[in-house]
């Protein structure tokens, strides 16, 4: 079952990627290195305030989403109520997350679609070296420690 969850997870979190580029590539600048967005910004394919505000929009609403199916799936589906299972739960979700984030999401979709490729900016490296994955990764594999425990906190929470 917790394979079949995790599958889910991760199309949730494809989902979301998608819809934060649903009006074209430029959409997601702020996924991109900062080089490629300053030359699109420089060819006025955008604005930075844009940039901005697009990246605030979504990153609130990635997270809220993303912490509410990771809630959901361990309280109501998993019906988890004690904080030990939670965070290991939460633990798994989210190491997993992180590194489909850097595998398949970067290398594969990114890596290998034509529709990641900004115009203007088709010489600007834009998709991660492996070692710059690994690295980003295993930084984010740490962060994910503390973010499993706040996860696990409010499946505690609403347990109560």
């Amino acid at each position: 079952m917790i394979v079949l969850q995790l599958i889910v997870y991760c199309l949730l979190f494809t989902v979301m990627v998608r819809y934060a580029v649903r009006g074209g590539a430029i959409d997601g600048l702020y996924f991109y290195p900062k080089a490629v967005q300053d030359r699109a910004i420089e060819i006025g394919l955008t604005d930075r305030e844009t940039m901005i505000r697009k990246r605030k929009v979504f990153m609130t609403e990635f997270y809220i989403v993303m912490l509410a199916a990771l809630v959901v799936i361990i309280r109501l589906w998993n019906h988890v109520s004690d904080f030990k299972t939670a965070y290991m739960q939460a633990l798994l979700f989210l190491e997993v997350m992180n590194w489909y984030d850097g595998i398949f999401i970067d290398k594969v979709w990114v890596g290998t679609s034509r529709f990641w490729i900004l115009p203007g900016c088709e010489d600007i490296p834009y998709v991660q070296t492996w070692p710059q994955v690994l690295k980003k990764r295993g930084m984010l594999t740490l962060i994910w420690i503390a973010g499993a425990a706040i996860a696990a906190g409010i499946v505690v929470l609403f347990a109560r």
